[in-house]
């Protein structure tokens, strides 16, 4: 009988982003899932990512901030898969992703703008990122 591939995600938190506690909790979420998941933890460059993204054979990466400056340290990353071949992979972000009081709907908006796939606000639950990724990944359904 042939086993399916589990899909393989690339976590972890960007830029001199230390809050791992979102992280972890993502990690174990996404595995239960049944997800492969690559974690790789805090203070993550966009290179980082896409290498680890090449090296996995990942189907999305998933990145996290809180401490404001994700819009920042996201900025070019499309462009940068895009380079490195990973043409199309889904990339997703969430957490405190700005600074400051603004709509939720801009900023979504604004990465989006920048070749995110999905954005989520702060406090978004687990279960909302692993329904994006089944739809993304075309998942239907089924297990990870």
């Amino acid at each position: 009988m042939e086993t399916k591939k589990k899909k393989v995600l690339v976590i972890g938190v960007i830029g001199a982003d230390v809050h791992a506690v979102g992280n972890k909790i993502l990690y174990h979420a996404f595995t239960e899932a049944g997800f492969d998941v690559v974690n790789l933890g805090v203070m993550v460059s966009q290179e980082e990512y896409i290498s680890a993204a090449i090296e996995s054979d990942a189907d999305a990466i998933v990145i996290s901030s809180l401490y404001g400056q994700g819009e920042l340290d996201c900025r070019g990353m499309r462009d940068k898969c895009n380079e490195a071949g990973l043409i199309g992979i889904p990339l997703l972000v969430g957490g405190n992703i700005v600074i400051g009081k603004q709509t939720f709907e801009d900023v979504e908006k604004r990465f989006k703008d920048m070749g995110f796939d999905r954005a989520f606000p702060p406090g978004t639950a687990p279960e909302t990122t692993i329904a994006a990724l089944r739809e993304l990944l075309h998942m239907d359904g089924e297990n990870a």
